[in-house]
């Protein structure tokens, strides 16, 4: 199975993004191929549906979504809500790179956890008819990483276990989708 990654922060040392990395190598580890679109090393330039063409970043982050079997999203929260940078990369993509594909959503807050752009997120993964895990993994304001693993002995655990739910949904939905 192969996974897409999309880490939605402008941040150079952002922990959504640590998180995503962590993920990734833990994801490769048991033998999935996995794509991570980091926002700030690939930005992109907003959105604009009328223009014509799309920015080559762009066109990377959608054919990655769309040869993936799941996703994975990951988000700071800002201001109770999604960053402006993965909204926008969002905004990329439509229900024909997304449709019927699970989706794991993340993300980082300042506070105690980030429920609020988690269930924001959720709700747009349904406008682009996307499945939602019924997991998603919240770091507070006070968690560590060391390097790009989280600090935390809970935290790892709580990560494997959003990831394997999310690993379950996803070849349950591809056996699905191979026999239809």
């Amino acid at each position: 199975m192969h996974i897409a990654m999309v880490s939605g922060s402008n941040r150079k040392d952002a922990s959504s993004t640590k998180m995503l990395r962590y993920m990734k190598r833990k994801l490769q580890e048991q033998g999935y191929a996995v794509t991570l679109v980091d926002i700030y090393e690939t930005p992109l330039p907003m959105y604009a549906p009328d223009e014509d063409g799309v920015h080559p970043n762009a066109a990377r982050m959608i054919a990655a979504v769309r040869e993936a079997d799941g996703l994975v999203f990951a988000t700071p929260e800002y201001h109770g809500s999604v960053s402006g940078a993965l909204k926008n990369a969002l905004d990329y993509l439509s229900a024909d790179e997304v449709r019927g594909k699970p989706v794991l959503s993340v993300s980082s807050a300042g506070g105690a956890v980030g429920v609020s752009s988690l269930t924001q997120l959720q709700a747009i993964i349904r406008g682009l008819h996307g499945i939602n895990s019924p997991e998603w993994v919240s770091i507070g304001g006070g968690h560590r990483f060391e390097g790009d693993a989280p600090a935390d002995e809970a935290m790892r655990k709580r990560v494997g276990r959003a990831l394997d739910t999310f690993l379950k949904l996803t070849a349950a939905l591809k056996a699905v989708t191979a026999t239809c």
